[in-house]
């Protein structure tokens, strides 16, 4: 399981209900400082499709999630693509960290964190958390189109 690693340190503006964030990437060696809000992981079966999942039928996205209690990046992490994407993750690669700082809006000053993880997947029966509508399998070349 490969991924290059992402531009270290390179940040971007962007706005978000009424708000104004500055994300920037870290590596996995380099934890910002900032609120723990959360892990995503990049899901890989073994035919090497992403998945993906939505919560509205229109937008698709990887599975993510909250920590609950004193859980580790890498336990939410498999907790959530467990209880969003219905996939159980047999091996995980951290890619690194997005730091978002609210620049402004009613949260300025707020700055969060959340780790990236590459993992390879078990595909499991279809029982997802309510808030999920649907999950798809898809090429990554059709993911980047």
């Amino acid at each position: 399981m490969y991924a290059p690693p992402a531009e270290p340190y390179v940040s971007f503006e962007a706005q978000h209900d009424g708000q104004t964030w500055v994300a920037t990437w870290y590596p996995p060696d380099d934890v910002p400082d900032g609120k723990r809000h959360g892990s995503a992981g990049v899901c890989i079966t073994d035919s090497g499709d992403l998945v993906l999942i939505t919560q509205d039928g229109k937008n698709w996205e990887f599975p993510a999630g909250r920590p609950e209690g004193d859980e580790t990046w890498e336990e939410t992490m498999c907790r959530e693509v467990r209880e969003e994407a219905c996939v159980e993750v047999r091996e995980a690669r951290l890619l690194g960290f997005s730091q978002g700082k609210c620049i402004q809006g009613h949260e300025k000053g707020l700055i969060l964190v959340r780790s990236a993880w590459l993992a390879q997947v078990d595909v499991l029966e279809w029982t997802p958390e309510p808030q999920i509508l649907d999950r798809v399998f898809k090429k990554p070349s059709e993911v980047l189109e």
